[in-house]
């Protein structure tokens, strides 16, 4: 037996409680593993409140990642002890996933923990931090270069933005923060943003072209957040596209793209090859402070229906450890 946050469907409600389950109702895969920290990320706090179409089957088990401790295998490449991470490939949406005392998954999924990482700072890092990551990434492959101008993040106060603050400073990039809690104005500039931009000022209709203002952009908003980047993006630049916090359409024209040849690159967290993930993982190995798991906040099980809640009315900055 092991206990596990379940969320079960009740007409057009949905239920979320903490529950002591069998290891035979977890869902098929060849590896088991012992689950030392999850998180809860948006897309968990949308499923547990039932805010969100992110559920694919019921009963489900939340939790889009987490990192932990190999009890069985039947997969070639994991043994039993192994520490290792999982994000994505539908973890937590269609398959049960970390939020939970044991997960079952396919092994192809999992990647090995980097070896000076902890399962703790791992999870501190987390899908928000792989992303952020990988959004970086794909700037740089972009070309987009410190020497161009300032890089913007938008949502920077959440746990995706609040990395990408970090990882753009280390890189060093001239960053700019766009929140919509000014309130965090003095945490965001200890992380290393250089400005910080109030929501309202962007939320609004863009222009077809306005004045160039960044290099390039990590958005997790988008909406009309991400057209009005669009339109203010330098020649050259791109922008990296990874959250719709903001809303899923998108109000622009093509005149960004072939008067200043800018790109939009969309990040895909979920299914990005086994060799994209593991290079990243070493990346953020080295790209955050020592003592950056100790920032995130950690809470149980009980007590993450409650801050899933407090993450969608925006009481929630940075990371959140869940430790089942």
């Amino acid at each position: 037996m092991f206990n596990a946050l379940l969320l079960e469907q009740s007409g057009k409600d949905t239920t979320a409680r903490v529950q002591r389950l069998k290891q035979e109702q977890l869902t098929e895969g060849n590896v088991l593993v012992k689950v030392d920290y999850s998180t809860l990320n948006y897309k968990d706090a949308l499923a547990i409140t039932g805010k969100g179409k992110i559920v694919r089957q019921w009963p489900l088990v939340p939790g889009i990642d987490f990192a932990g401790t190999v009890l069985a295998s039947e997969h070639p490449n994991h043994q039993i002890g192994d520490e290792v991470i999982l994000t994505g490939w539908g973890v937590g949406e269609q398959y049960w996933g970390g939020l939970a005392e044991k997960a079952r998954v396919n092994g192809d999924w999992l990647v090995p923990l980097p070896g000076l990482m902890t399962t703790q700072r791992a999870m501190a890092i987390g899908s928000a931090g792989f992303t952020a990551m990988l959004a970086l990434m794909a700037l740089e492959k972009a070309g987009v270069t410190p020497a161009q101008g300032p890089v913007l993040v938008t949502g920077a106060s959440g746990g995706l933005g609040s990395i990408a603050v970090r990882l753009l400073t280390k890189a060093g990039f001239e960053v700019h923060a766009e929140t919509g809690r000014m309130q965090n104005s003095e945490w965001l500039r200890s992380l290393g943003a250089c400005e910080i931009i109030d929501r309202t000022t962007l939320d609004k209709e863009p222009a077809p072209l306005e004045s160039q203002r960044w290099a390039g952009a990590i958005d997790a908003v988008g909406g009309r957040t991400l057209a009005r980047i669009l339109s203010q993006t330098k020649m050259h630049g791109a922008v990296a596209a990874c959250g719709l916090a903001g809303g899923v359409n998108l109000n622009t024209t093509v005149m960004p793209f072939i008067l200043r040849g800018i790109q939009l690159l969309g990040i895909d967290s979920v299914y990005v090859s086994k060799e994209t993930r593991m290079l990243a993982w070493q990346r953020l190995q080295d790209s955050l402070p020592k003592d950056f798991e100790q920032e995130a906040e950690t809470y149980t099980l009980e007590q993450s229906i409650a801050v899933a809640h407090d993450l969608l009315t925006g009481k929630v900055k940075g990371r959140v450890l869940i430790q089942p």
